[in-house]
């Protein structure tokens, strides 16, 4: 079953264009993966500094997989030291 994952990213003052380009530069490899259906980054239209990941996977087992391969190990390294919360990764499924 296709998992959906939204991820949130509110930069620190200052941090904002790192923060987009840590995302632009995720995108790429992400997007490239075979479980990868899709995959985009987000920017608020009403806080600059507010950015989001949506991605969409074939399956749970496609994301965990993501999880571990070095692009996504490393955007996590540097973004986690860009925003001023906890980083947390959302897993969801279409309702029924």
């Amino acid at each position: 079953m296709e998992l959906a994952t939204f991820l949130r990213f509110h930069a620190r003052d200052g941090e904002a264009a790192n923060v987009a380009d840590a995302i632009r530069a995720v995108i790429p490899p992400s997007r490239a993966e075979p479980g990868c259906v899709a995959i985009d980054g987000f920017v608020s239209t009403r806080d600059p500094r507010l950015f989001y990941i949506h991605s969409r996977w074939v399956d749970e087992a496609a994301f965990d997989l993501h999880g571990t391969l070095q692009h996504t190990v490393g955007f996590i390294a540097r973004v986690t030291t860009l925003i001023d919360h906890p980083f947390e990764a959302t897993r969801t499924r279409v309702m029924a």
